[in-house]
């Protein structure tokens, strides 16, 4: 419970909530069937949305992946309405989609692909290509039937027209690159021929060949039999002897993204199954009466339910399930084996002899503040991702939160009743396998193994609680007393600055966007196609159409001036090819000089532009000449040296910002814009959703934890895990993109998570000092923090063995996250808390406090002596003595005393079951220690004790002495004086 802390309290709003969790938890305790089977009921019932699961898959990439409302989308819209294709005039330059198409890459054996060896197995290949049938129904679809077509004829592979024309001779023929002159045109050879080694133009060797096959865009049901038929072309058992070959399919990347679904259905399996094992293991207990098997299988259980009921429910409502989904129920095992933890950590803190309903509602008051922090602040963090430009993202973020809800309501519900069902088993002192009653001692004359497998039921006699574990021990022993000295914590800042340092150079490091590559697995053809295709094409990038919007005067020599001059700024960009410019209007002034046509005039411009564009049909593509109006056109310039997912967002930029610059009113666009586009949100995006989601969780903290300067540390943690996270994530070849940004989301809340349980236990807790404060934290939460970090780890570790990018990189980032939250939780917070004593009010203020009000309750207890002798039921005494217990000593008499009392000890007990609570003793004997590390106390009983344990059996009067029941270790000398208090005491 919170106490006033330096007048800093701020339990307005946990108090409340605590109250009303506690009388919750008895009504749970009272009727645990309810809320048993509910959850149980409620996902069978909500399970049923998985029928609709193939119907709400939603794995289209530019869809999901791509910005809503980018600004390529925009500008694609206005390149269709103002330069629709030409299925008879096809050209791959003017294509405003990716288009429909095949393609392979030989990558020759030798140095050399241009020999007549080398080409004889790429025309084997290309022949096998063009005869590939598809029948459906009574119809046999051919590649002449579905290819793209120029002048009535399928778009061909200039270099296989070129060796084809110069057949034996081709090896001794000088092909000069990147442009060939081929009859009476120019053919570019930088799409088709790579790896190229030059002298001076001519091409000298070459290492690899590229082929596409394009189909017409009309029906896609037709040509994706083809397309789906040409990848049976290269099986992989495929031998040749001179080259080696990869392929793709306009299709491929789609496909292979869709069926990463398969990858990871083991996985989740796996998972499911090291949860339950790690949670049993954990929660093991040598103690056949108190072994918390059962709890931890049923707490995975409960995380399953969530799962099963949110999906379940998110599928009905309609909700597009995309892969990125698939990601949550590693994440929300973890959360609910985390909450199952503090739960089961906080049960085992509650008297084992009270009633089961009332340990629930005692453990609710304790725990469900802590669990209801970090549920709150996962799922609005989730929440605010839904205000991402990416549709992956928000069904990620939606499916998610929702789990994590479920997950809360079933903990508090469904795993919240079998602690109520379990700890009636408890009570009875039954078997947690057989559920047959076992003896609490072990029978004399049987064996050790008999007292392991049969005998249980033990807690603590001094608390009444369970039995501590070792590693609760560990942390309040030797770890917490470790970290909170001097030396430690200098070495832990020392430690923290290294880290923030690293942390903040690899922030400057980071890479965004995401490789398309990426979202097909490591092992599918189509990213050996892509790693060709990088290795050798990556020399000429995209060729860019710059488009002038609405009507332009061309005619106009001033207007025309200033158009070149943004021309001319494109072309001086350092990664667009000077040489290689495509432009009607240039052509259109060439043909006018040469026809002596004066352009500069409007009327002439216009009346022979026609005429022009029937010459030149590619141009009448190019210009959107209707009712005498030149409404918009383009022309095309040429990239090189795009290779890396910098240079693509370099170029993007760039390119808009010259094409903004210019008087002229220019877009640029290429169909790649479109997964680009990423670049100009992605960054923005991630710190504005951070940037929200920090402020609504220090308000979290503010109302919940009691004390603000803690919820500022708090925030604090936030900062830093995020700092960190994204930094080494970098540094671990890991981009800034869709992917990574809803890990960075997840980052928030699992930061609080840890900082939170640490602080909501440092500033709630009754220890007078700040560095006893933060030992009592690690004490009662460090090892249940630990678990929850040890299982969320181990519920994506399976991901790390993924063939997928998506899988791999949440398990990176995951990993990142948790391990710097627990470090942070269980090292820097604790530490940089002990730094201020605001949030635990002056240690001497509150010891005189305490000790004030000991005293004051000690006078007044000594005014009555005691009418009612202790219950005869041994545990009932020992926990009139030792329940709530505080033992101050006091250098003042309080009492008069028959002899000298040097020194007198207050027990202050439980007032209910004892109505006079003060001993006074000679203080040369003890009759209890105090471990100066722990404060436990162990109390003494003589082992003669007819003086005063008769009396007090039989409930009379000891002539104004009260009993004292201890732990049975005798009194040193066997006897204890008789002390009288008078019924006044001394000042």
């Amino acid at each position: 419970m919170p106490v006033n802390m330096a007048g800093c309290n701020t339990d307005c709003v946990e108090k409340p909530i605590s109250i009303g969790f506690q009388k919750f938890g008895r009504l749970v305790g009272t009727n645990p069937w309810w809320f048993f089977v509910g959850p149980l009921f409620i996902s069978a019932v909500l399970g049923s949305g998985f029928y609709f699961l193939e119907d709400r898959e939603a794995n289209d990439i530019e869809d999901q992946f791509t910005p809503v409302n980018g600004p390529a989308k925009l500008e694609r819209q206005f390149v269709q309405q103002n330069f629709p294709q030409n299925d008879s005039l096809f050209s791959n330059q003017r294509l405003y989609t990716d288009g429909v198409y095949a393609s392979f890459i030989a990558v020759s054996r030798s140095p050399n692909i241009l020999t007549d060896a080398a080409f004889r197995e790429i025309l084997s290949l290309d022949r096998k290509v063009r005869e590939i049938n598809v029948s459906t129904g009574n119809e046999v679809l051919t590649f002449e039937a579905l290819c793209a077509r120029r002048y009535n004829k399928c778009i061909p592979n200039k270099i296989l027209d070129i060796v084809n024309y110069y057949g034996k001779r081709f090896e001794r023929t000088e092909l000069t690159f990147p442009f060939f002159r081929f009859g009476f045109s120019h053919i570019f050879l930088g799409y088709s021929v790579g790896g190229v080694n030059l002298n001076s133009t001519v091409i000298k060797s070459a290492k690899a060949v590229r082929l596409f096959y394009f189909l017409k865009e009309g029906n896609r049901s037709r040509t994706d039999l083809w397309l789906n038929e040409f990848l049976k072309v290269f099986p992989s058992n495929l031998t040749l002897k001179f080259i080696k070959v990869t392929h793709s399919t306009s299709l491929s990347r789609q496909v292979e993204f869709e069926a990463n679904t398969k990858d990871v259905i083991p996985l989740f399996s796996i998972t499911y199954v090291i949860a339950i094992a790690f949670s049993i293991l954990s929660c093991l207990r040598f103690d056949c009466v108190r072994n918390k098997v059962w709890v931890a299988t049923f707490g995975v259980l409960s995380a399953g339910l969530a799962v099963l009921s949110s999906f379940g429910m998110m599928l009905h409502i309609g909700v597009p399930f995309v892969m990125t989904v698939a990601n949550s129920p590693f994440l929300i095992l973890g959360i609910g084996v985390d909450d199952m933890f503090i739960l089961i950590s906080c049960w085992q803190q509650t008297n084992v002899h009270d009633k089961v309903e009332n340990r629930l509602a005692d453990t609710y008051k304790e725990a469900a503040i802590s669990i209801t922090i970090t549920t709150l602040t996962d799922v609005l963090a989730f929440y605010i991702g839904l205000m991402t430009p990416f549709r992956s993202v928000r069904s990620f973020c939606l499916y998610t939160s929702t789990s994590i809800l479920f997950c809360y309501i079933y903990s508090i519900t469904f795993f919240g009743a079998f602690l109520v069902l379990n700890g009636r088993r408890e009570n009875s002192n039954r078997h947690w396998l057989t559920c047959k009653e076992v003896p609490e001692e072990c029978p004399v004359g049987q064996t050790k193994w008999y007292d392991l497998c049969c005998v249980g039921g033990a807690y603590d006699p001094h608390t009444g609680t369970e039995e501590i574990q070792p590693m609760n021990h560990f942390f309040k022993k030797y770890y917490g007393p470790f970290l909170t000295k001097s030396g430690t914590k200098l070495f832990v800042i020392l430690l923290y600055t290294i880290y923030l340092t690293i942390s903040i150079y690899g922030c400057f490091q980071i890479q965004e966007g995401i490789d398309l590559r990426n979202l097909a697995a490591d092992d599918s053809y189509v990213v050996k196609y892509y790693d060709d295709e990088k290795a050798y094409f990556s020399v000429y990038g995209p060729n860019i159409m710059v488009i002038i919007q609405g009507e332009f005067p061309y005619w106009d020599e001033k207007n025309m001036s200033d158009l070149d001059g943004c021309v001319e700024d494109f072309k001086n960009l350092s990664f667009i090819e000077k040489d290689i410019f495509t432009s009607w209007i240039k052509s259109y002034k060439y043909y006018g000089y040469h026809t002596n046509l004066n352009l500069s005039a409007e009327s002439v411009f216009k009346e022979n532009l026609g005429k022009f564009l029937r010459f030149y049909a590619d141009f009448k593509q190019d210009v959107n000449f209707t009712n005498n109006s030149i409404h918009a056109s383009r022309f095309f310039i040429q990239t090189v040296n795009i290779s890396t997912a910098l240079d693509e967002m370099n170029m993007l930029n760039k390119l808009r910002d010259t094409a903004r610059r210019c008087p002229v009113p220019l877009l640029v666009y290429h169909p790649a814009f479109i997964y680009h586009d990423q670049y100009a949100v992605i960054v923005s995006n991630t710190i504005q959703n951070i940037a929200v989601t920090t402020a609504v969780m220090l308000l979290i903290s503010l109302l919940l934890i009691p004390n603000p300067l803690c919820s500022l540390w708090v925030t604090f943690s936030i900062a830093s895990v995020i700092v960190g996270v994204t930094g080494f994530m970098a540094l671990w070849d890991v981009n800034l993109d869709t992917i990574s940004m809803i890990i960075l989301v997840v980052c928030i809340g699992f930061s609080v998570d840890f900082s939170a349980h640490i602080s909501y236990a440092f500033v709630s807790n009754k220890k007078p000092s700040a560095n006893e404060k933060a030992v009592e934290a690690l004490f009662n939460l460090g090892y249940p923090i630990l678990q929850g970090a040890v299982s969320t780890i181990l519920g994506v570790v399976v991901l790390s063995a993924s063939k997928n990018y998506i899988f791999r990189t949440f398990f990176k980032i995951m990993f990142l996250v948790i391990f710097f939250g627990l470090f942070h939780g269980i090292t820097f917070i604790p530490v940089f808390l002990t730094f201020f004593d605001m949030c635990s009010g002056s240690p001497e203020k509150s010891n005189n406090q305490e000790k004030q009000a000991v005293e004051g309750q000690t006078m007044g207890n000594c005014h009555s002596n005691n009418k009612h002798g202790p219950s005869t039921d041994d545990e009932s005494k020992e926990k009139q003595i030792y329940d709530n217990h505080t033992f101050l000593p006091d250098t003042h008499q309080t009492c008069q005393l028959q002899q000298h009392c040097s020194s007198i000890w207050t027990v202050t007990g439980n007032n209910q079951q004892t109505q006079d609570n003060q001993v006074c003793l000679a203080s040369t004997i003890p009759m209890f220690t105090v471990d100066s590390e722990t404060y436990d106390v162990h109390m003494y009983t003589a082992s003669n004790h007819t003086m005063c344990g008769a009396c007090c059996d039989s409930n009379q009067e000891c002539d104004g002495k009260n009993c004292v029941l201890g732990n049975s270790h005798p009194l040193p000398g066997g006897n204890i004086p008789s002390l009288i208090c008078s019924d006044a005491a001394g000042p």
